[in-house]
């Protein structure tokens, strides 16, 4: 259960991502949310449900013709 205030947005959001870091691990590429969602530095995700969520890293957007 949340105790920030604002409370961490719930797991099942869209906005999970935007909960509070209780763990951080970058050495192994993952941290956990206070939400209970860990979340890996490839941007996918593993939801307390057990649920994944894929990598959906920006694409960067459109990219110029090779001259």
């Amino acid at each position: 259960m949340c105790a920030h205030q604002p409370r961490c947005p719930e797991a099942d959001t869209s906005e999970r991502e935007a909960a509070r870091t209780v763990a951080s691990h970058p050495e192994q590429g993952w941290s956990l949310l206070c939400n209970g969602v860990v979340l890996f530095e490839d941007t996918g995700e593993l939801l307390p449900s057990g649920q994944v969520v894929a990598p959906h890293r920006p694409t960067g957007g459109p990219k110029a013709p090779a001259a």
